[in-house]
């Protein structure tokens, strides 16, 4: 049995709207272009039917990925719980000497650091799980270790 993805509900949604993009869209472009290429004759010596059957098989590889992952889906709704860190908090921490950061703790299908969105499996989403406000949480980082003040859970 795999591991179960925790989605937030907009996770879920964009995951969703990508899956239809796939399904409808994409494939009928795709089964034009196939088409297409077939009509064009000699299939062995064909770089457009021999490109449209590799995107075919990229395409379908990530619509059974997506449908994968959406069933074992976890939807994890805002935590009701403001008093310890669990997955769909946003977490304001703050490192020693540095401005605070909010993040937002997701699972590892919707993390994107970049945009505050963490996993909770993350070095410093492991660090700060079932943590409360006030607590210091420390993480392994690339650059050696890192301590920082949970100042707020939301």
């Amino acid at each position: 049995m795999s591991q179960p993805n925790y989605l937030t509900p907009e996770g879920e949604a964009k995951l969703k709207a990508e899956l239809e993009e796939l399904k409808g869209p994409r494939r009928e472009e795709l089964a034009a272009r196939l088409r297409s290429a077939i009509q064009m004759g000699d299939l062995s010596e064909n770089a457009d039917y021999h490109k449209a059957k590799e995107d075919q098989g990229f395409l379908e590889g990530r619509i059974q990925e997506l449908e994968a992952i959406l069933r074992n889906s976890i939807i994890i709704e805002k935590s009701a719980s403001r008093d310890i860190v669990s997955i769909g908090n946003h977490i304001t921490i703050q490192e020693e000497g540095f401005d605070p950061e909010t993040y937002h703790l997701v699972g590892p299908t919707e993390a994107d650091p970049r945009n505050g969105k963490i996993s909770h499996e993350s070095p410093i989403g492991k660090a700060l799980m079932n943590k409360k406000v006030g607590e210091v949480a420390e993480a392994e980082a690339p650059g050696g270790k890192i301590k920082f003040k949970i100042l707020k859970i939301d």
